[in-house]
Protein backbone atom coordinates (compact mmCIF):
# COMPACT_ATOMS: atom_id res chain seq x y z
CA UNK A 1 0.00 0.00 0.00
CA UNK A 2 3.20 2.61 0.95
CA UNK A 3 4.63 1.49 -2.02
CA UNK A 4 1.35 2.41 -3.95
CA UNK A 5 1.20 5.83 -2.71
CA UNK A 6 4.79 6.61 -3.41
CA UNK A 7 4.40 5.59 -6.93
CA UNK A 8 0.92 7.54 -7.35
CA UNK A 9 2.97 10.50 -6.01
CA UNK A 10 5.91 10.18 -8.61
CA UNK A 11 2.98 10.01 -11.47
CA UNK A 12 1.60 13.25 -10.43
CA UNK A 13 4.99 14.95 -10.00
CA UNK A 14 5.76 14.29 -13.73
CA UNK A 15 2.66 15.01 -14.69
CA UNK A 16 3.07 18.65 -13.20
CA UNK A 17 6.10 19.35 -14.83
CA UNK A 18 4.88 18.17 -18.05
CA UNK A 19 2.46 21.00 -18.12
CA UNK A 20 5.12 23.29 -16.95
CA UNK A 21 6.88 22.25 -19.84
CA UNK A 22 4.10 22.93 -21.82
CA UNK A 23 3.40 25.99 -21.52
CA UNK A 24 6.88 27.29 -20.91
CA UNK A 25 7.17 26.41 -24.50
CA UNK A 26 4.37 27.89 -25.66
CA UNK A 27 5.36 31.40 -24.25
CA UNK A 28 8.61 30.90 -25.73
CA UNK A 29 6.67 30.08 -29.33
CA UNK A 30 4.37 33.09 -28.78
CA UNK A 31 7.38 35.29 -27.76
CA UNK A 32 9.03 34.34 -30.92
CA UNK A 33 5.72 34.92 -33.09
CA UNK A 34 5.25 38.53 -31.21
CA UNK A 35 8.20 40.07 -29.95
CA UNK A 36 5.89 42.34 -28.01
CA UNK A 37 4.65 39.76 -25.98
CA UNK A 38 4.02 40.63 -22.25
CA UNK A 39 3.77 39.05 -19.01
CA UNK A 40 1.84 41.67 -17.38
CA UNK A 41 -1.09 41.52 -19.16
CA UNK A 42 -4.61 42.53 -17.79
CA UNK A 43 -8.47 41.61 -17.99
CA UNK A 44 -7.88 37.94 -17.29
CA UNK A 45 -4.77 37.15 -19.89
CA UNK A 46 -2.10 35.25 -19.03
CA UNK A 47 0.13 36.41 -22.00
CA UNK A 48 -0.90 39.20 -24.83
CA UNK A 49 1.05 42.19 -27.65
CA UNK A 50 -0.05 45.42 -27.47
CA UNK A 51 -1.29 44.99 -31.54
CA UNK A 52 -2.95 41.32 -30.24
CA UNK A 53 -4.33 41.98 -27.48
CA UNK A 54 -5.27 38.47 -25.86
CA UNK A 55 -2.65 35.51 -26.89
CA UNK A 56 -3.56 33.03 -24.09
CA UNK A 57 -5.67 33.33 -21.16
CA UNK A 58 -5.28 32.45 -17.47
CA UNK A 59 -6.97 29.02 -16.17
CA UNK A 60 -10.58 28.71 -16.67
CA UNK A 61 -11.05 31.55 -19.00
CA UNK A 62 -11.85 31.55 -22.79
CA UNK A 63 -10.00 32.80 -25.76
CA UNK A 64 -12.24 34.59 -28.26
CA UNK A 65 -11.30 37.13 -31.67
CA UNK A 66 -12.96 39.64 -31.77
CA UNK A 67 -13.34 41.51 -35.01
CA UNK A 68 -12.41 45.57 -34.38
CA UNK A 69 -12.91 46.40 -38.06
CA UNK A 70 -10.22 44.64 -39.88
CA UNK A 71 -8.18 44.11 -37.43
CA UNK A 72 -9.02 40.51 -34.88
CA UNK A 73 -8.20 41.04 -30.84
CA UNK A 74 -7.65 38.57 -28.71
CA UNK A 75 -9.91 38.66 -25.70
CA UNK A 76 -10.08 36.59 -22.37
CA UNK A 77 -13.93 36.14 -21.24
CA UNK A 78 -15.57 34.03 -18.37
CA UNK A 79 -18.05 32.60 -20.46
CA UNK A 80 -18.59 32.29 -24.46
CA UNK A 81 -20.68 35.31 -26.43
CA UNK A 82 -23.87 34.75 -27.99
CA UNK A 83 -23.54 32.44 -31.23
CA UNK A 84 -20.39 31.37 -29.79
CA UNK A 85 -19.95 27.73 -27.69
CA UNK A 86 -17.16 26.96 -25.59
CA UNK A 87 -14.25 24.07 -25.59
CA UNK A 88 -11.90 23.09 -23.35
CA UNK A 89 -8.69 21.54 -24.21
CA UNK A 90 -5.98 20.75 -22.17
CA UNK A 91 -3.72 24.09 -23.32
CA UNK A 92 -6.86 26.57 -23.83
CA UNK A 93 -10.27 27.13 -23.53
CA UNK A 94 -11.55 28.61 -26.95
CA UNK A 95 -14.98 30.31 -27.96
CA UNK A 96 -16.40 28.87 -31.56
CA UNK A 97 -18.68 30.43 -33.60
CA UNK A 98 -22.00 29.06 -34.13
CA UNK A 99 -23.58 28.03 -37.61
CA UNK A 100 -24.45 30.80 -40.03
CA UNK A 101 -28.16 29.67 -39.54
CA UNK A 102 -27.72 29.16 -35.39
CA UNK A 103 -28.21 32.03 -33.00
CA UNK A 104 -27.34 30.51 -30.01
CA UNK A 105 -25.93 26.58 -29.74
CA UNK A 106 -24.66 24.17 -27.08
CA UNK A 107 -21.59 22.98 -29.61
CA UNK A 108 -21.25 22.81 -33.46
CA UNK A 109 -24.00 19.67 -34.15
CA UNK A 110 -26.58 21.18 -31.61
CA UNK A 111 -28.34 24.72 -31.98
CA UNK A 112 -30.33 25.89 -29.24
CA UNK A 113 -31.72 29.05 -30.77
CA UNK A 114 -32.24 29.99 -34.52
CA UNK A 115 -31.77 32.98 -36.37
CA UNK A 116 -34.76 35.24 -38.02
CA UNK A 117 -36.86 32.94 -40.74
CA UNK A 118 -35.82 29.67 -38.98
CA UNK A 119 -37.44 26.79 -36.80
CA UNK A 120 -35.52 24.67 -34.21
CA UNK A 121 -36.05 21.18 -34.47
CA UNK A 122 -33.95 18.40 -32.67
CA UNK A 123 -30.99 21.01 -32.24
CA UNK A 124 -30.99 21.99 -35.82
CA UNK A 125 -32.53 24.99 -37.80
CA UNK A 126 -34.93 24.35 -40.45
CA UNK A 127 -36.51 26.78 -43.01
CA UNK A 128 -39.50 24.71 -42.92
CA UNK A 129 -40.89 21.44 -40.55
CA UNK A 130 -41.16 18.41 -41.47
CA UNK A 131 -44.50 16.52 -41.87
CA UNK A 132 -46.70 15.97 -38.98
CA UNK A 133 -45.33 19.71 -37.29
CA UNK A 134 -46.63 23.11 -37.68
CA UNK A 135 -44.35 26.08 -37.43
CA UNK A 136 -44.43 28.20 -33.85
CA UNK A 137 -44.17 31.97 -34.81
CA UNK A 138 -44.58 32.14 -31.07
CA UNK A 139 -41.32 30.37 -30.02
CA UNK A 140 -39.69 29.97 -33.46
CA UNK A 141 -39.97 25.90 -32.86
CA UNK A 142 -41.37 23.11 -34.99
CA UNK A 143 -44.19 21.94 -32.95
CA UNK A 144 -47.20 19.27 -32.79
CA UNK A 145 -50.28 19.38 -34.37
CA UNK A 146 -52.90 20.18 -32.30
CA UNK A 147 -56.56 19.09 -33.15
CA UNK A 148 -59.74 20.18 -31.47
CA UNK A 149 -61.14 18.44 -28.30
CA UNK A 150 -64.76 18.81 -27.63
CA UNK A 151 -67.03 17.56 -24.37
CA UNK A 152 -69.48 15.08 -24.68
CA UNK A 153 -73.14 16.60 -25.72
CA UNK A 154 -75.38 17.67 -22.45
CA UNK A 155 -78.46 16.49 -22.11
CA UNK A 156 -81.48 17.65 -24.14
CA UNK A 157 -83.42 20.98 -22.75
CA UNK A 158 -87.08 21.03 -21.91
CA UNK A 159 -89.37 21.28 -25.22
CA UNK A 160 -90.24 24.97 -25.90
CA UNK A 161 -91.43 27.57 -27.78
CA UNK A 162 -91.16 31.45 -27.49
CA UNK A 163 -89.33 31.30 -24.07
CA UNK A 164 -92.36 29.23 -22.57
CA UNK A 165 -93.11 25.60 -22.10
CA UNK A 166 -96.86 25.37 -22.26
CA UNK A 167 -99.61 26.81 -24.24
CA UNK A 168 -98.05 24.94 -27.86
CA UNK A 169 -98.26 21.85 -29.30
CA UNK A 170 -95.13 21.90 -31.65
CA UNK A 171 -91.69 23.10 -30.30
CA UNK A 172 -87.91 22.94 -29.97
CA UNK A 173 -84.93 20.98 -27.49
CA UNK A 174 -81.39 21.78 -27.35
CA UNK A 175 -78.42 20.31 -26.14
CA UNK A 176 -74.73 21.61 -25.98
CA UNK A 177 -71.08 21.14 -25.55
CA UNK A 178 -67.67 22.36 -24.29
CA UNK A 179 -64.79 23.01 -25.83
CA UNK A 180 -62.02 21.37 -24.24
CA UNK A 181 -58.89 21.97 -26.59
CA UNK A 182 -58.38 24.89 -29.15
CA UNK A 183 -56.89 23.81 -32.12
CA UNK A 184 -53.67 24.94 -33.75
CA UNK A 185 -53.34 26.33 -37.21
CA UNK A 186 -52.76 23.14 -38.71
CA UNK A 187 -55.14 21.51 -36.58
CA UNK A 188 -58.60 20.03 -37.34
CA UNK A 189 -61.10 22.74 -36.41
CA UNK A 190 -63.80 22.48 -33.86
CA UNK A 191 -67.52 21.34 -34.64
CA UNK A 192 -70.81 23.01 -33.25
CA UNK A 193 -71.01 23.32 -30.05
CA UNK A 194 -74.73 23.65 -29.56
CA UNK A 195 -77.73 21.87 -31.56
CA UNK A 196 -81.40 21.94 -32.15
CA UNK A 197 -84.41 19.22 -32.80
CA UNK A 198 -88.01 19.67 -33.21
CA UNK A 199 -90.11 18.25 -30.41
CA UNK A 200 -94.14 17.57 -29.85
CA UNK A 201 -95.57 17.49 -26.55
CA UNK A 202 -99.30 17.34 -25.11
CA UNK A 203 -100.69 20.73 -25.55
CA UNK A 204 -101.50 21.85 -21.99
CA UNK A 205 -102.81 25.70 -20.87
CA UNK A 206 -100.52 27.55 -19.67
CA UNK A 207 -101.29 29.40 -15.52
CA UNK A 208 -101.28 32.76 -14.83
CA UNK A 209 -97.22 32.92 -14.37
CA UNK A 210 -96.71 31.25 -17.62
CA UNK A 211 -98.58 33.08 -19.95
CA UNK A 212 -95.93 34.33 -22.09
CA UNK A 213 -95.22 37.29 -23.58
CA UNK A 214 -98.90 37.87 -25.52
CA UNK A 215 -100.39 37.54 -21.92
CA UNK A 216 -98.18 39.75 -20.35
CA UNK A 217 -98.63 42.43 -23.65
CA UNK A 218 -102.57 41.65 -23.24
CA UNK A 219 -102.40 42.64 -19.79
CA UNK A 220 -100.58 45.89 -20.19
CA UNK A 221 -103.15 46.97 -22.43
CA UNK A 222 -105.76 46.42 -20.15
CA UNK A 223 -103.93 48.19 -17.51
CA UNK A 224 -103.25 51.13 -19.94
CA UNK A 225 -107.08 51.66 -21.37
CA UNK A 226 -107.95 51.90 -17.47
CA UNK A 227 -105.43 54.41 -17.35
CA UNK A 228 -107.12 56.30 -20.03
CA UNK A 229 -110.64 56.01 -18.56
CA UNK A 230 -109.53 57.44 -15.34
CA UNK A 231 -107.74 60.38 -16.74
CA UNK A 232 -110.54 61.53 -19.16
CA UNK A 233 -113.29 60.74 -16.41
CA UNK A 234 -111.02 63.51 -14.34
CA UNK A 235 -110.35 65.88 -16.95
CA UNK A 236 -114.40 65.77 -17.88
CA UNK A 237 -115.16 66.49 -14.21
CA UNK A 238 -112.52 69.13 -13.92
CA UNK A 239 -114.41 71.05 -17.31
CA UNK A 240 -117.56 70.68 -16.04
CA UNK A 241 -116.83 72.08 -12.50
CA UNK A 242 -115.24 75.17 -14.30
CA UNK A 243 -118.37 75.49 -16.28
CA UNK A 244 -120.59 75.39 -13.02
CA UNK A 245 -118.70 78.07 -11.50
CA UNK A 246 -118.29 80.46 -14.91
CA UNK A 247 -122.15 80.33 -14.52
CA UNK A 248 -122.42 81.33 -11.83
CA UNK A 249 -120.45 83.67 -11.77
CA UNK A 250 -122.12 85.23 -14.81
CA UNK A 251 -125.78 84.58 -12.89
CA UNK A 252 -124.55 87.05 -10.56
CA UNK A 253 -123.46 89.58 -12.23
CA UNK A 254 -126.59 90.12 -13.91
CA UNK A 255 -128.19 90.17 -10.38
CA UNK A 256 -125.89 92.77 -9.43
CA UNK A 257 -126.53 94.64 -12.91
CA UNK A 258 -130.59 94.16 -11.75
CA UNK A 259 -130.11 95.80 -8.89
CA UNK A 260 -128.44 98.70 -10.31
CA UNK A 261 -130.45 99.38 -12.54
CA UNK A 262 -133.29 99.14 -10.39
CA UNK A 263 -131.61 101.81 -7.61
CA UNK A 264 -130.88 104.34 -10.60
CA UNK A 265 -135.12 103.88 -11.41
CA UNK A 266 -136.23 104.70 -8.18
CA UNK A 267 -133.47 107.93 -7.81
CA UNK A 268 -135.10 109.45 -11.27
CA UNK A 269 -139.25 108.72 -10.16
CA UNK A 270 -137.88 110.88 -6.50
CA UNK A 271 -136.57 113.44 -8.33
CA UNK A 272 -139.23 113.99 -10.41
CA UNK A 273 -141.99 113.93 -7.75
CA UNK A 274 -140.02 116.63 -6.02
CA UNK A 275 -139.88 119.17 -9.27
CA UNK A 276 -143.69 119.16 -9.55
Amino acid sequence: MHLRLISWFFIILNFMEYIGSQNATRGRRQRRMHPNVSQGCQGGCATCSDYNGCLSCKPRLFFVLERIGMKQIGVCLSSCPSGYYGTRYPDINKCTKCKADCDTCFNKNFCTKCKSGFYLHLGKCLDSCPEGLEASNHTMECVSIVHCEASDWSSWSPCMKKGKTCGFKRGTETRVRDILQHPSAKGNLCPPTSETRTCIVQRKKCSKGERGKKGRERKRKKLNKEDKKETSSSDSKGLESSRETSEQHESKERQQQQKRRAREKQQKSVSVSTVH
